[in-house]
């Protein structure tokens, strides 16, 4: 299969392409975000939000921009998000008192209203788990609840590590479809 046509066929909701592209394109995001975070775990998160994103937003997708270029892109905007949103959690103000500095860091432990609000919404997100077909709940259990790596997933469930991933994207995708129907 060709880069455009499996474009085409992913602007038609074909699995087989978004697995095409998932393959073809993983190393490069991955590899591009490897250098950034300089973080596994970061670089993979980010890698498996750009395909999230670009398979959400295919449709948007113009062949005048390479394709690979435009992973990059997303991948690199998703990065930026990230550090920002970062940075603004722990947000310090210093002042000078008789030449001492002092630092505020804000609390974000959450309180007793906090910590039952989590609480239902969590009971709620199990139901709407269970509202997805049997092997995507199964994903979305090994991956979030039990923190699988995707090569232990991959080991339990005998695919290959690129299934699970297109596997999660997908279950994740279904689900969020599921809670916003709510």
């Amino acid at each position: 299969m060709e880069v455009k046509e499996a474009i085409e066929k992913a602007k038609q909701n074909n699995q087989i392409a978004f697995n095409f592209l998932l393959d073809k394109f993983w190393n490069n995001v991955y590899g591009f975000q490897l250098k950034r975070t300089e973080n596994e775990n970061d670089a993979e998160d980010i890698t498996i939000q750009t395909f999230s994103k670009a398979f959400d937003k295919i449709n948007t997708y113009k062949d005048t921009y390479n394709f690979n270029t435009w992973l990059i892109t997303i991948s690199k905007n998703i990065h930026i998000d990230l550090v920002r949103k970062q940075k603004s959690r722990i947000s310090s103000q210093s002042r000078t008192e008789d030449n001492e500095e002092y630092f505020s860091i804000v609390d974000e432990t959450p309180s007793a209203e906090d910590q039952l609000i989590k609480e239902q919404n969590l009971a709620k997100l199990l139901r709407d788990i269970k509202k997805l077909k049997p092997h995507y709940q199964e994903v979305i259990n090994l991956r979030f609840f039990q923190e699988m790596t995707y090569k232990d997933i991959a080991e339990t469930l005998g695919e290959p590590i690129n299934n699970v991933k297109v596997k999660l994207l997908r279950a994740k995708k279904l689900l969020a479809e599921i809670i916003k129907k709510d």
